[in-house]
């Protein structure tokens, strides 16, 4: 059984019904899922994947006071693993996530999955690719 951490910031309430739907797809996929809080959250090593959820702040850009130091001290950890991410916006065009994309192939980080992306809350649709986020990472 693989083990999958779910890892986000929400200031609204959107990215984590996101993250709950990642979870929910990686459970009835067989995974053994830990729900976090990027708070929470610590050393990913115990992990087989892990998703990532953020949404965009201010001009684009991934919150910068309590998930953006939780990614930087996990990032090296990463390229050894599944790794994919979701998160919401409200404006712009979903820029944030083409960056965040980018800063993971930078730090040698694949991407096992397509990043999903929800304008404002995340609809039917969202959800659902997010289910099937996390079954790809089971």
């Amino acid at each position: 059984m693989s083990k999958v951490a779910v890892i986000y910031w929400s200031g609204t309430g959107n990215t984590q019904a996101m993250a709950e739907a990642v979870a929910e797809g990686a459970k009835s996929a067989g995974a053994d899922v830990s729900l976090l809080a990027c708070a929470e959250a610590g050393d990913v090593s115990a992990f087989d994947a892990v998703a990532l959820g953020c949404p965009a702040m201010g001009a684009e850009e991934l919150e910068d006071s309590e998930f953006e130091p939780m990614l930087e001290g996990i990032e090296p950890a990463l390229a050894s693993k599944k790794v994919a991410l979701f998160g919401s916006y409200g404006w712009g065009d979903g820029e944030w996530m083409r960056t965040w994309e980018a800063r993971c192939a930078d730090h040698g980080i694949t991407l096992a999955a397509e990043s999903v992306l929800a304008h404002e809350a995340p609809d039917d649709d969202a959800l659902a690719a997010c289910k099937a986020l996390g079954a790809a990472l089971a």
